[in-house]
């Protein structure tokens, strides 16, 4: 009887308060779907940065004129170096079939460029490629050595823009969860406002705390599932619209987002969604009962 009771107010406190419910739900909904959203983000860039990492190359660019010594006392360091797991030379033919293949659709500058122009170089794969750092400087000074370039500096850009969508998305549902709380507490005070002279009654014939609060505490809950269904919705919409749709010509480039990851969201909106709503209520209602 206590259960039915408890669950038909919490009913009809959101209906009594509709257009407020609404709004806390949209509310909750946006947060959770910006909280979401941030934690595929720090995933994605996490399988990014993993995926770049696996397939990065070192490359040294020897000078126009090095020797035969230099290039066999080179090779030695190189082959000894126990940060790299592999050396591939290429010379410059091999050079030239590179430059042919990465610029197939420039006729032009292909006309202009020779295979004697293009220098020879060391193509190396290294056993930890986070330690890039530690090879440029290693073999900068190196007699014969013209530059040694990898694709990190290009890649620390891409990765601190990433870094830096990372920290917009978690202020903004750092914001929208504070939006959040404060509409709850608001709505939860209304509501209990509204009921005040059957709360006084309860309290009055012995009905304890938790009794009086459940109704409450419930109805909160009850906003933020429904919210984090919503925002279960969002991510679904941008998976569809946005990484299958808008994106897909640059999955090569991106770290797909899968269902599964959609998914496994969701049991984290609901928990946090509920667990904050539940907790607002319930500090709100205790200051509310005090009085």
């Amino acid at each position: 009887m206590r259960l039915k009771y408890v669950l038909s107010e919490v009913m009809v406190g959101l209906w009594r308060n509709v257009t407020m419910s609404i709004a806390m739900i949209i509310t909750m909904a946006v947060s959770l779907t910006m909280l979401g959203a941030s934690g595929l983000i720090y995933v994605k860039v996490a399988d990014m940065k993993e995926l770049y990492f696996e397939n990065i190359e070192v490359s040294i660019f020897l000078e126009t004129e090095v020797t035969e010594e230099q290039k066999t006392a080179i090779q030695t360091k190189l082959d000894a170096d126990p940060l790299i797991e592999s050396v591939t030379y290429v010379d410059k033919e091999k050079a030239y079939e590179l430059f042919e293949d990465m610029f197939r659709d420039s006729p032009d500058l292909l006309s202009a460029i020779k295979p004697e122009v293009l220098p020879e170089s060391y193509r190396l794969k290294l056993v930890n490629p986070q330690e890039y750092q530690a090879i440029g400087e290693q073999y900068a000074n190196i007699e014969g050595i013209d530059q040694v370039v990898d694709k990190s500096t290009v890649l620390d850009k891409i990765f601190n823009l990433f870094t830096a969508g990372q920290n917009i998305a978690l202020v903004a549902a750092i914001a929208m969860a504070v939006a959040a709380l404060l509409l709850v507490a608001n709505t939860i005070q209304v509501a209990a406002y509204s009921k005040r002279r059957e709360v006084a009654v309860m309290k009055l014939v012995g009905a304890s705390n938790w009794f009086i609060q459940a109704p409450f505490v419930l109805e909160a809950v009850v906003a933020g599932l429904i919210g984090s269904v919503l925002g279960l919705g969002a991510l679904v919409g941008l998976k569809v619209f946005l990484f299958d749709g808008a994106l897909s010509t640059l999955q090569g480039l991106f770290a797909p987002v899968s269902w599964g990851e959609v998914l496994l969201t969701f049991p984290v909106m609901a928990a946090v969604g509920g667990a904050i709503s539940a907790i607002t209520a319930w500090v709100t209602l205790r200051f509310y009962l005090r009085v």
